[in-house]
């Protein structure tokens, strides 16, 4: 059968798979709540940076923020956020509601694929459910459910939809099959046919839970390195030398995914009773960090300044979550302002690519101009984006005083090439 695709949510994850769709498969639909961001993309602005606006403006997506032009669709996708509430328990306010949205627009045959992270268990107990409460379906007789998690990269143009093994499940065999013709129309390296849901919902959070537990080690290393005296970096090239040794450095630990998915994990083994020590334990590692990194840097600055004087000038380069790329959700940055204002320094915080009203809204964060960094005292070099390592060190660090203290947290700098009894230190 020919499937009239409609992808609901069309952010970082959901714009690129309703383009792939748009690509292989007519009248595709993407829909998105958001008024602005539907107007965006039908002027060919991607404010994400995923898609090219000359691919926009060719491509054959009808993009629309009216709930009724989903109806007629036989496979939907959702592609929603599934962030943490401030007490880190899984926040599912959007994938209710884009459940409910779907829920009004299905009909008997219709297949739904969650791309979304959720833990094992929740589309066929929870979204499943809405979907047949909303509809008057029968979940599992008139529809049929399915789970695809998303691979999707923020910044990485080589490892996109297309080019990366796709994991596919259904809650039969027969929805297995129609879901992986789906997907195979528009992944060219391959999929896999996980044997049920909830070992494709698994798969996804251990992903991400494995990168988050290697860098919370790295993290633990640095702290230990940083009292040994020693450098971690070159305690990890060392170590790198070995076949086997894998290549994790420490840093802060932000963004939609790693500081996420592993709290929908945590958050169903205690359901069932069990309570994760290992996965929690690197957790609260790398939620850390931030603190860390500001009060080793405040030490710095007192020994080389004599104390903490008013006025003192800090510059914070980097906002977002990840080089490269403008997304500043689950950011940890604000961590280290936070931080530094206990000691009354109220940081420059800039970024070539946050947007400055996101940055104001979301974290009460002005971004100054880079012009406005002048006569710094200090900088902490937070995210390296291509944008400060392509400048030279000396204009890079052109406004730093005499005996001013950097602290690089990725080690992207060279040490070597800073300018002369600069203060220099580095996760």
């Amino acid at each position: 059968m020919t499937e009239r695709i409609a992808v609901v949510g069309l952010g970082y994850v959901g714009l690129p798979v309703a383009m792939s769709f748009a690509e292989k498969f007519g009248d595709t639909v993407g829909f998105d709540i958001s008024g602005d961001r539907v107007d965006s993309l039908r002027r060919g602005v991607d404010e994400t940076g995923e898609v090219a606006s000359k691919n926009l403006t060719a491509s054959r997506i009808r993009i629309t923020s009216d709930a009724d032009e989903l109806q007629g669709a036989t496979f939907f996708v959702v592609a929603v956020p599934t962030p943490i509430d401030g007490n880190n328990q899984p926040d599912l306010s959007s994938l209710l509601s884009a459940s409910e949205i779907v829920g009004r627009a299905l009909t008997p045959g219709a297949v739904v694929v969650y791309e979304s992270t959720v833990y094992p268990g929740l589309t066929e107990d929870i979204c499943g459910p809405v979907l047949a409460r909303v509809s008057g379906l029968q979940q599992g007789t008139d529809f049929k459910l399915g789970y695809s998690p998303e691979r999707i990269n923020p910044g990485d143009p080589e490892h996109t939809i297309d080019r990366v093994v796709k994991v596919v499940s259904g809650e039969d065999g027969a929805t297995l099959e129609r879901v992986a013709a789906a997907y195979q129309a528009i992944v060219s390296a391959g999929i896999y046919r996980a044997p049920s849901i909830k070992v494709a919902e698994a798969a996804k959070v251990i992903e991400n839970t494995q990168r988050d537990l290697n860098i919370a080690l790295m993290n633990e290393l640095a702290l230990i390195c940083g009292r040994l005296g020693i450098s971690t970096k070159d305690v990890l090239a060392a170590a790198g030398t070995k076949w086997n040794f894998l290549s994790f450095t420490p840093g802060l630990v932000g963004g939609h995914c790693i500081g996420v998915d592993p709290y929908y994990l945590t958050h169903k083994a205690q359901e069932l009773g069990y309570h994760p020590q290992v996965i929690l334990a690197g957790r609260q590692i790398n939620d850390e960090m931030g603190l860390y990194v500001a009060r080793s840097f405040v030490k710095l600055l007192m020994h080389s300044s004599g104390g903490i004087a008013a006025g003192i000038r800090v510059a914070i380069l980097g906002l977002t979550f990840k080089e490269n790329v403008g997304d500043i959700r689950n950011s940890r940055v604000p961590d280290i302002i936070h931080e530094l204002r206990e000691y009354g320094i109220e940081p420059l915080v800039h970024d070539p690519l946050a947007d400055p009203a996101q940055a104001r809204e979301r974290y009460g964060i002005d971004l100054v101009d880079w012009s406005s960094l002048t006569e710094l005292d200090g900088v902490i070099f937070v995210v390296p984006h291509r944008f400060y390592l392509e400048m030279a060190p000396m204009d890079f660090l052109a406004e730093l005083r005499e005996a001013g203290v950097i602290f690089d947290v990725k080690s992207a700098l060279d040490p070597t090439v800073l300018p002369e009894r600069t203060v220099y230190s580095a996760l």
